[in-house]
């Protein structure tokens, strides 16, 4: 008879759902467009972004900083707070 117990069922699987490279890739190079908020589900966020870029010029530089932030955290620390826990900003 084969075991069928699963020793993981508790651990969530953080590589099949995380967009922390992705995300963090589009932050660094369409940071100015907002495109890593729509990539993440942010529309309001990405807006702002947009807005922010055409109004400031300062889109970009929030879209590096971001960009940063989001590849020097860890996987679970990115998938916790950016997508389940629907952090927006920084």
């Amino acid at each position: 008879m084969e075991n069928t117990k699963r020793e993981d069922w508790n651990n969530p699987r953080y590589d099949q759902e995380n967009k922390k490279i992705i995300a963090g890739i589009l932050a660094i190079l369409l940071g100015y467009l907002g495109i890593h908020k729509f990539y993440l589900g942010y529309t309001k966020e990405g807006l702002i972004q947009i807005l922010l870029t055409a109004a400031l010029g300062i889109g970009a530089l929030i879209g590096i900083i971001e960009g940063i932030i989001y590849l020097t955290k860890s996987d679970r620390e990115f998938y916790e707070t950016y997508q389940v826990g629907y952090k927006g900003w920084f």
